[in-house]
């Protein structure tokens, strides 16, 4: 192995590095393929290294989670930013990308998901936290707007929210082709803002 390799990742990108390729594992195999033998070999660090920041699989697993709720609140937020002004574009674009990142990476998001029942769920709802805030602000600005019409924003969001996971759900179950699934959660926000839109 080069020496500057070995000293990059020394010096703060191993993490980082090792998270990547977890991710990327998740993605392609499940996350019962991950092993911190195998995500070493993939960076190029000896069986060792890693140890440095996971002392187990499990803390392994525990940061891929938190990772992955903030990537995801990064994506959504993204989205939203450069969907402009428009109450509706930008839950539209909110959408869009949850349900992206939830065929895309549905071993990580089952992954996170899970954690938040688990040991140290207040770590996990503590990283959730944001991209619900997220939701939760989108769907105020759609009141304020008079867009929506009020009503308690946790139970909007919540219908919202599953609608968005039943979509993801059905396209990695192979009940939805994966080419309709923009369109699927552009109709799913317009349906939406019809029944809890002003009457």
């Amino acid at each position: 192995m080069p020496a500057e390799t070995d000293e990059r990742y020394h010096h703060g990108n191993l993490r980082a590095a090792l998270l990547a390729a977890a991710e990327q594992t998740a993605r392609e195999s499940g996350v019962d393929a991950l092993s911190l033998r195998d995500l070493a070999r993939q960076v190029g660090v000896s069986h060792a290294a890693p140890r440095r920041h996971f002392p187990d699989r499990q803390s392994l697993l525990d940061a891929l989670a938190v990772n992955g709720f903030q990537r995801i609140d990064t994506e959504l937020r993204a989205a939203v930013a450069r969907a402009g002004d428009d109450f509706v574009a930008r839950l539209k674009a909110l959408t869009q990308t949850y349900t992206r990142f939830a065929t895309r990476d549905a071993a990580l998001l089952e992954l996170m998901f899970s954690r938040k029942h688990g040991e140290n769920a207040d770590v996990f709802l503590a990283a959730a936290q944001p991209s619900f805030t997220l939701l939760e602000d989108l769907l105020q600005e759609g009141q304020v707007q008079g867009v929506l019409r009020e009503g308690p924003i946790d139970q909007i969001g919540i219908v919202l929210f599953a609608t968005m996971h039943g979509i993801a759900a059905m396209t990695n179950g192979h009940l939805a082709p994966p080419d309709l699934l923009e369109g699927l959660a552009n109709t799913a926000v317009e349906q939406f803002v019809r029944g809890a839109g002003r009457a």
